[in-house]
């Protein structure tokens, strides 16, 4: 694969991110999709940040989501 290929694969599988997140929006309660906006304000600011790695980047929000994931799954009934 070449590397204009990757680019745009990439670029088709964030669009089908974004409408699939689009669709989910409904029946996603207030409180997840707030913390969902946090994480993702986070990963925007981050990858804006030059300095970092994109390693560096997403070790980071590792932590970040981790926390995130498991308040989601306390909720859980």
């Amino acid at each position: 694969m070449t590397l204009r290929a990757l680019h745009a694969d990439i670029r088709l599988t964030q669009e089908r991110f974004c409408a699939a997140m689009e669709a989910r929006f409904a029946d996603i309660e207030a409180d997840t999709l707030e913390r969902y906006f946090a994480l993702l304000s986070k990963l925007v600011d981050k990858l804006e940040d030059g300095s970092k790695s994109l390693g560096d980047v997403m070790n980071e929000m590792m932590g970040d989501a981790a926390g995130i994931l498991l308040q989601m799954q306390a909720r859980r009934p």
